[in-house]
């Protein structure tokens, strides 16, 4: 196939143009055929030949007419050689607008004549892709800082850390050597035009490795390299949930080259700027730094991973460790879910003040109470992760709170058990009355006593009998005429109140009376039984309300023992759960063991 203007060409296609002493591409001469083509050797046309045209790795001949051939052949050249100037001007530019960029700020002073001419000559035979070793063997340094501006966030269920942070990187490289005679100032170029440590965190979690934002490496006398980027990571942090929401945690930011091992690469804790000691922490700028409304710094402490021991077949590689061990502020919680929490929780030992003979109302408020920490426990799942390593503490106290209220319902059906008990279903034994009745009432510091004991020396009243009333009655109603019983107020009305008797006794009334009594004695006789019955079925009554009052007084009792040993036992299992997280401080040494 034949290779004209409009086709792309391969390096097969570039040859030594002896006319114009370059290497072009072979045109397209119209008019010429495959079979009018001849092997000839390349070089210059003789007058009367015909002109060298090349196929796909050979070079042809193709008749044409002398007197016209070299316009022809000429104007084609020259249109290929203009192609190729265009393609040397275009590749040439990014080095001219570099160079302007670079000149630019300095344009009118002899400082940016320096730059310009230092970068010229650095960067005329530097090559990017190779790592600045000198000599064979020979490891490289690369000294590392961790500076932390924003804490952003841990979000506990994904086990994620965000951090807003920037990485000061420095290192030697011979290659960019110069003098500070030369150029007094540090020389800054674009980060993709040198050499750049591969360092990467190595336990991210988005497989985001780069930095945010590409900064300008700082070169200054002597080959030292800076460089300071920003970026914002989102690592993997182990969450200890065992005392949430008073934990802490440790959070590492582990540092590494991506493909240099610890036989090329070593890193280096960077010095600080003052003092020029070693830097073991995380620096922090206060002025700068944005505070987590969520979490407290406490330590920040660094540890440098060196290579395995010798005799290790693999050098491995050199790692710096960034820890950050954070306290979490609990007052948010503590606002919104452990105050509600135990104030709820606090409701079910009222129950025991609802009196038996609300029936099932106590047990309806225990359920409810119920009910409302399980909606908790659903909230606290939510804000931790799925683990099975570890119980939260504030998961701890709604379990144990969950289960006094169970053990609560468990005794209001007891409770209610004895409290409606009679002497027809169950019978009362001298000694549970004596225990719950007399003993148990002093160590409460309680007045209740059995409802059928009296004291043995104190006067007992006397009772009123109703058929002496009933005689007293029948005797004044034979004494006196009726129409003197129905008017005698109206007869003091009106002044005419009969005189009083003499109060003596009337002997003829009295016969009468005994007369009436001696003929109607089997009428009174059924009278004086029926009065009888009344009596005893009133006193059998008494003596079974007492013992249905003493079932009554027992149950009360019982809410009584059982409402001081509620209050006592969530009293205590809040205060020690609670001071179990209280008490869950940083360690002064992170890492004991090491």
């Amino acid at each position: 196939m034949l290779v004209g203007h409009s086709q792309q060409r391969t390096p097969r296609d570039l040859r030594p143009d002896p006319w114009y002493g370059e290497s072009r591409a072979s045109p397209f001469v119209p008019g010429c055929s495959a079979t009018d083509a001849k092997h000839v050797p390349t070089g210059a046309p003789e007058p009367g030949k015909r002109m060298p045209l090349m196929l796909e790795g050979e070079d042809i001949r193709c008749p044409l007419p002398p007197a016209r051939s070299n316009l022809k052949i000429t104007l084609p050249l020259r249109k290929a050689s203009l192609g190729l100037a265009m393609e040397a001007v275009g590749s040439l530019a990014w080095g001219f607008w570099l160079g302007l960029l670079l000149s630019w700020t300095a344009l009118g002073s002899p400082e940016g004549n320096k730059e310009l001419e230092l970068y010229n000559r650095l960067f005329a035979n530097y090559d990017k892709t190779r790592w600045p070793a000198e000599r064979a063997g020979e490891v490289l340094q690369v000294f590392l800082r961790l500076t932390l501006t924003n804490l952003i966030s841990l979000n506990a269920k994904e086990e994620t850390l965000t951090t807003n942070v920037w990485i000061t990187q420095e290192w030697v490289d011979y290659r960019l050597n110069f003098s500070s005679k030369e150029y007094d100032k540090a020389l800054r170029v674009p980060a993709d035009l040198v050499w750049l440590p591969d360092i990467v965190l190595e336990n991210n979690i988005d497989g985001k490795f780069e930095v945010a934002y590409s900064a300008n490496v700082l070169i200054f006398p002597g080959g030292y390299m800076y460089w300071l980027p920003p970026a914002i990571f989102r690592s993997f942090c182990a969450i200890e949930v065992t005392f949430f929401p008073f934990d802490w945690q440790n959070c590492s930011l582990v540092f590494r080259s991506q493909t240099h091992n610890a036989g090329e690469i070593e890193l280096q804790y960077g010095l600080d700027e003052t003092t020029q000691k070693p830097v073991k922490e995380v620096i922090i700028d206060y002025a700068a730094f944005t505070e987590n409304g969520e979490w407290a710094i406490e330590r920040r402490p660094a540890r440098r991973i060196l290579a395995p021991l010798a005799g290790l077949e693999a050098p491995g590689f050199s790692e710096i460790h960034y820890f950050l061990i954070i306290q979490r502020k609990p007052l948010f919680y503590v606002i919104n879910i452990i105050v509600p929490c135990v104030l709820i929780s606090s409701l079910v030992v009222l129950v025991y003040f609802v009196p038996a003979q609300a029936g099932g109302q106590k047990c309806t408020i225990s359920i409810s109470v119920l009910l409302a920490q399980t909606v908790f426990l659903i909230l606290i799942a939510q804000k931790v992760p799925a683990t099975s390593l570890g119980v939260p503490l504030i998961g701890k106290y709604l379990i144990f709170v969950m289960t006094v209220t169970t053990l609560i319902v468990m005794n209001c059906v007891v409770v209610l058990n004895f409290s409606l008990r009679s002497p027809s279903t169950h019978l009362l034994s001298p000694r549970l009355k004596h225990l719950f009745l007399k003993v148990l009432p002093r160590f409460l510091g309680s007045t209740i006593g059995p409802a059928d004991d009296e004291p043995q020396d104190a006067p007992r009243p006397r009772r009123h009998s109703s058929f002496s009333v009933l005689v007293k009655a029948e005797e004044r109603i034979l004494r006196e005429a009726r129409s003197e019983l129905l008017f005698q107020y109206q007869g003091r009305r009106h002044g005419l109140q009969r005189a009083p008797d003499s109060g003596g006794l009337d002997v003829q009334r009295t016969a009468i009376l005994y007369k009436n009594l001696s003929s109607l004695a089997p009428e009174i006789k059924e009278c004086v039984d029926a009065c009888n019955f009344i009596s005893k079925s009133t006193r059998d009554q008494n003596t079974n309300g007492a013992e249905i009052e003493n079932w009554v007084l027992i149950g009360q009792m019982m809410d009584k023992l059982c409402f001081w040993l509620a209050i006592s036992l969530f009293t205590i299992g809040t205060l020690a759960i609670f001071f179990m997280g209280h008490f869950n401080t940083v360690p002064d040494d992170p890492f004991p063991a090491h």
